[in-house]
């Protein structure tokens, strides 16, 4: 990948700086969604050729890997890698932050008032999970 520039915020939006991969990773790590159609289904409604388009990016980057699923060998399952994992602490902030000035918010009250009690806990416990779910095979 050609990036504009080094800075480190540039990087990291060459990697994940638009709705659809951050929705993506979302849904991996909050929402147990694993394969494409659940993906598809998300309330935000992504088209298929841009679902196509950042399931591959993100796989391109090693913050997804897509492996053959366990119960339906025709359907791809798509897991978390390490450096998708690495995420968990942006989107965390993402939430708190979307929860404080959304007052219409999605997210629970009890998980927003969690995660600004105790951030690192809440991240740790949630990565703990999503390590089970996505590394341990």
């Amino acid at each position: 990948m050609k990036l504009r520039s080094h800075c480190p915020i540039n990087f990291s939006l060459e990697h994940f700086g638009d709705k659809w991969s951050l929705l993506i990773l979302r849904d991996l790590m909050f929402k147990e969604k694993r394969h494409y159609n659940e993906f598809l289904d998300s309330e935000e409604k992504v088209s298929t050729s841009v679902l196509g388009n950042r399931l591959k990016l993100l796989e391109k980057l090693d913050i997804i890997t897509k492996s053959t699923d366990d119960v339906k060998k025709s359907r791809i399952k798509y897991s978390l890698t390490r450096k998708g994992l690495d995420m968990l602490p942006i989107l965390i902030e993402m939430i708190v932050w979307g929860g404080m000035y959304d007052s219409y918010t999605a997210a629970s009250t009890a998980f927003l008032s969690e995660a600004k009690e105790d951030r690192a806990y809440v991240i740790s416990e949630i990565r703990k999970k999503l390590e089970k779910e996505h590394l341990m095979k």
